[in-house]
């Protein structure tokens, strides 16, 4: 049996809370019935590694970590014959709970080990690979504030959201953007555009979860309220599923997707980490571009 390339992002999620997550994993993958090497790398190191082992063709490569993690081994590996294998040990695993992989362990590690594969799609921004969603307006603001306050305080990821939350609503405002959706162009005033890689609900029952990933589509979203209590009420509306048609546009059939603005650079939120990046903004789906293992 070949050994088994293991890569677990040190500084995030469980890794960093477990000092024996190095021994963790290996158990339970050896009692899977697979023969591990497992490897402790920074967050930033995960896409070059994932290509070396792409490059030199390995059939697998197991990754530990968050949704972060998750994306920057998916760049390395799409388009490639080499599969991956998800253990969901960040702080969210929205990539991971879609996909069914399941969150302790020894399970994920038995799913592994069963090599049942799946060809899912991914989106990406300017050839920037994302695998769940990314955000122009209002979300990246609070997201940048949330790690501010998580650097400089110390305060918990859930708590610096909230006061990030109330923070950039004091401070609301809408941006002017030009899309072109396929080859089709309107302009848009909105304090939020959402794109995500696939259909994503919004209402309680499931808020923020896919049921497919490989529809072939970007989930686009746009707010179509431009005030304070508008936005605050749209996005209750959308928790309970009685959204208005002046709330909230999600605009189907999207494979294609331009973002144009008069502004120089633009912060954007992909995959809850934060860049800027000049427009415009050239968004697209990757069809079931990415082998992974998955029921």
């Amino acid at each position: 049996m070949a050994r088994v390339p293991v890569l677990i992002n040190s500084e995030g999620g469980a890794a960093s809370a477990e000092p024996d997550i190095e021994k963790t994993v290996g158990h339970a993958l050896k009692s899977a019935g697979l023969d591990p090497e497992v490897e402790l790398i920074g967050g930033g190191d995960c896409e070059v590694r994932c290509r070396a082992i792409a490059e030199r063709g390995d059939e697998l490569v197991i990754v530990g970590g968050g949704d972060g993690t998750i994306a920057a081994a998916a760049s390395a590996l799409i388009g490639t014959h080499t599969k991956l294998g998800v253990l969901p040990l960040g702080t969210l695993n929205h990539f991971a709970r879609d996909l069914g992989v399941p969150t302790d362990v020894a399970e994920a590690a038995k799913l592994i080990a069963s090599g049942k594969e799946r060809h899912v799609d991914v989106a990406e921004l300017n050839d920037r690979v994302f695998i769940n969603n990314s955000a122009v307006g209002l979300y990246p603001l609070m997201v940048l504030d949330r790690d501010l306050q998580r650097k400089r305080l110390g305060r918990s990821k859930k708590l610096a959201m909230i006061v990030a939350s109330v923070r950039t609503l004091a401070r609301f405002g809408h941006q002017r953007l030009t899309l072109t959706v396929n080859d089709e162009k309107e302009r848009v005033d909105t304090p939020l555009l959402f794109v995500g890689n696939n259909s994503y609900r919004v209402d309680l029952g499931a808020p923020g979860q896919r049921e497919s990933l490989e529809d072939g589509q970007l989930c686009v979203m746009v707010m179509r309220q431009k005030t304070r209590r508008g936005f605050v009420a749209a996005t209750i509306r959308a928790l309970f599923n009685s959204t208005r048609d002046d709330d909230l546009e999600q605009i189907d059939g999207v494979e294609r997707l331009r973002v144009s603005s008069w502004r120089s650079v633009l912060p954007i939120s992909l995959d809850g980490e934060v860049v800027g990046i000049a427009p415009p903004l050239d968004y697209k789906i990757r069809k079931k571009a990415l082998r992974v293992i998955a029921p």
